[in-house]
């Protein structure tokens, strides 16, 4: 099992610790629910190191880039970062990322450079498949083992972070980035994503400079009570936003248009993996579709639940599900029966055998 930079910081902080996509990993430090608001009314940090980084460079970078990935990276100015999916050529996906158009500096002139950041359990299975791909020999190097990755987060990240870096903070609009010192280290990465719907900032520093930089984010957001936050508020904060998890709401078997990702699936662009396929897709029409639901009972929905309908007949079944901390009633994802997937429509969740009623709900779940 791998470590972050920070892992034995996190022992240190009595964090509960688990293995996830082969790192050890801080699932909470307390209840999951406390970290939760925290991160929705003022600000916390995650230590997501574990998340995958690879440079793509050359002249034909771009050309690479357009043909593995599902959105328009032609679209990207230097500086501006982009939500992307790898179709996998047999209408699945092979895993979705983001994709950050670098500062030319790097590069030779007529010549394009990438970051792009890939799930920590497809951190091989990306690599190969971009590979196998690359057939004019763009360079491309994963730095995912000497680069970390925190996540500020929350309405307060933005006071917390401003002081600490000459990145124009105040300046920087939704997915974008640039790079300058923070916290006394130079070249660091200050990206506005992030995965909680609760507004902030994602910091790549290299592992050497990460604990500094956490100690000096900390700091500087005591007044605003910040604190760490772990992989189990993560999830409940993205599900609340109905922002997909690979693994569970989408995968090798899901495609894009199904899993309500046609915004990132730009058809209009020249070729790349699955274009056809998925053009076909869109004219003959969906047979199934990711919804979410909210439970008209107090029980959660878990993964691989049954879907039916009230007369029982299949659906469907449940990709994720929790108890929402910031609603206060249980919510859901999961792929239904195209014919089903109307809004307002009332299912049923077979939970340990007994029929629960649920209604499908526009996403997102919650809104600030």
């Amino acid at each position: 099992m791998k470590n972050t930079a920070l892992t034995s910081l996190h022992e240190s902080l009595g964090a509960k610790m688990v293995e996830f996509a082969g790192y050890k990993m801080p699932v909470s430090y307390g209840r999951i629910i406390d970290e939760h608001i925290a991160v929705r009314n003022s600000v916390g940090v995650f230590d997501v190191s574990h998340m995958g980084e690879f440079i793509v460079r050359g002249k034909d970078a771009l050309d690479l880039v357009q043909r593995v990935t599902s959105n328009d990276a032609s679209k990207l100015a230097i500086g501006d970062a982009q939500y992307s999916c790898l179709p996998n050529g047999e209408g699945g996906i092979v895993d979705d990322l983001l994709v950050y158009r670098l500062d030319e500096d790097m590069c030779n002139e007529g010549e394009h450079a990438f970051m792009l950041v890939v799930n920590a359990s497809n951190i091989d299975k990306d690599w190969d498949w971009i590979s196998s791909h690359n057939s004019n020999n763009v360079e491309m190097i994963n730095i995912s083992d000497k680069t970390s990755l925190l996540a500020v987060q929350g309405p307060k990240a933005i006071d917390t972070i401003r002081s600490l870096t000459d990145v124009d903070v105040d300046g920087m609009k939704y997915y974008t980035f640039n790079k300058g010192v923070f916290a006394g280290k130079k070249n660091v990465l200050v990206s506005a994503t992030g995965y909680t719907g609760a507004g902030g900032f994602e910091i790549y520093a290299r592992n050497e400079d990460i604990q500094a930089i956490w100690e000096a984010i900390f700091e500087a957001g005591h007044p605003f009570n910040i604190q760490p936050i772990g992989l189990g508020a993560r999830d409940t904060l993205r599900l609340e936003m109905g922002y997909c998890l690979y693994g569970n709401d989408i995968d090798d078997s899901t495609s894009p248009l199904e899993a309500g990702l046609g915004w990132i699936t730009k058809l209009k662009k020249d070729a790349f993996i699955d274009k056809d396929r998925l053009v076909n897709q869109k004219a003959q029409g969906l047979q199934r579709k990711l919804v979410g639901f909210v439970m008209d009972d107090k029980r959660a929905p878990r993964k691989d639940y049954v879907l039916e309908t009230s007369s029982g007949e299949m659906i469907g079944q449940v990709t994720s599900g929790t108890q929402s901390p910031s609603l206060g009633y249980p919510i859901g994802l999961g792929y239904v029966a195209i014919e089903h997937a109307k809004v307002g429509n009332e299912i049923m969740v077979d939970i340990r055998g007994k029929k629960r009623p649920a209604t499908i709900v526009k996403l997102p779940f919650y809104s600030s």
